[in-house]
């Protein structure tokens, strides 16, 4: 097992975890940078653990897609010594998607006539060791999109039970990713729950939730293992977005609302992905993108400047492109290209008089060259 830099925060420090458990504990990056919400969390968790009825295992992040919410929730995997792991909602999921699957084991005659992606899918599947959901398996076994592994799980669902009509055969069940977490004490990561149109599903989930829940299995009740966090990550809501389920909302013990990291940290951050360390540069950029985040806020403007747009617009400049070009290709685009709300974020950059200090930053960068440009 490999040894932690701190075990401070543990929630179980007792508790041994199998190597392929401990493969899933994040390893925090000599780049992190531990936020004050990481923190917050952190210590509210570990001081309310033993707390019965107090104790905080549901969690809710919710803000702008780049405002950090998937590398908080590894980070608390780190701090907690959990294995992590995640499930990213869709649309059209069902039950089985939450639970888990059961799948009748063809002979390997009838597995031979059928389709070339079929026949890779299943055998996947049957040389499975259940420790990925049946959707990751295809996923891997196929190189598809979640969605159509899904798609897929339910075809082949249809095939073997048509294959298999009036013969005796085994079947076998496969846990879902949340159904592996649950049972076995992982922080899961429940990525985008709002998108979920299934009234059904969002009840199977809101009832896993329960501190004291439980999973009904076909082959099994299985109940919530004491180490179990979820971690809820969601886009903040827009107009006309759908939100988040108020039962689901409701079984949460402890919620974040994720922001723009302070100046400071965006621009450390960036120094730590693009090896560009120029401070009056990062300072006129981060500027930028706090104005138009903190605008199109104000103006109902659905697309948002966060810190990935950070990233990229720095890693341009650094790259010796025109700072103002580029704000609109790496930034100002990613929000909007409708007219109207483009003039209005261009209205409040020159009120700060940022489009002037952009401007500068080319003609500096050009005459200057890159000399504080490393490589990460």
């Amino acid at each position: 097992m490999q040894e932690h830099q701190h075990e401070e925060y543990f929630l179980s420090p007792q508790r041994a975890l199998t190597d392929a458990e401990e493969k899933l504990v994040w390893k925090k990056p000599l780049s992190h940078m531990s936020s004050e919400e990481e923190r917050r969390i952190t210590k509210e968790v570990k001081r309310n653990w033993h707390r019965g009825e107090m104790k905080i295992s549901n969690i809710l992040l919710e803000g702008d897609a780049g405002s950090g919410k998937t590398q908080l929730a590894k980070a608390l995997s780190a701090n907690f010594g959990l294995p992590y792991t995640k499930v990213t909602c869709f649309a059209d999921m069902d039950k089985s998607d939450i639970i888990g699957a059961i799948l009748p084991v063809i002979s390997p005659e009838r597995l031979e006539t059928s389709e070339p992606s079929d026949q890779t899918a299943l055998k996947a599947l049957y040389e499975s060791d259940h420790f990925q959901s049946t959707t990751q398996i295809i996923m891997s076994a196929l190189d598809i999109s979640k969605e159509q592994a899904a798609n897929k799980m339910k075809q082949l669902l249809k095939l073997v039970v048509d294959q298999t009509d009036g013969e005796a055969v085994e079947y076998r069940f496969y846990p879902s990713e949340i159904v592996r977490a649950y049972q076995r004490g992982y922080l899961l990561e429940i990525q985008e729950p709002n998108v979920i149109r299934d009234a059904a599903v969002l009840m199977a989930l809101n009832s896993a939730l329960e501190l004291d829940g439980s999973i009904n299995l076909p082959t099994e009740i299985i109940h919530r293992h004491p180490d179990f966090i979820a971690v809820i990550t969601t886009n903040r809501s827009y107009v006309g977005s759908r939100h988040l389920n108020e039962a689901l909302r409701d079984r949460v013990q402890h919620s974040e609302k994720m922001d723009l990291p302070s100046k400071e940290i965006m621009m450390e951050r960036a120094k730590v992905k693009t090896g560009y360390e120029d401070e009056q540069v990062l300072s006129v950029l981060a500027d930028t993108i706090m104005i138009l985040d903190t605008t199109a806020r104000a103006n109902a403007i659905k697309g948002v400047a966060g810190m990935r747009s950070f990233f990229y617009w720095t890693d341009a400049v650094a790259g010796g492109a025109s700072a103002k070009e580029s704000l609109y290709h790496k930034v100002i685009y990613k929000i909007t290209t409708d007219s109207e709300e483009i003039k209005i974020l261009e209205e409040a950059l020159h009120k700060h008089d940022l489009i002037t200090h952009v401007e500068s930053i080319t003609n500096e960068v050009k005459k200057n060259g890159n000399p504080t440009m490393t490589l990460p």
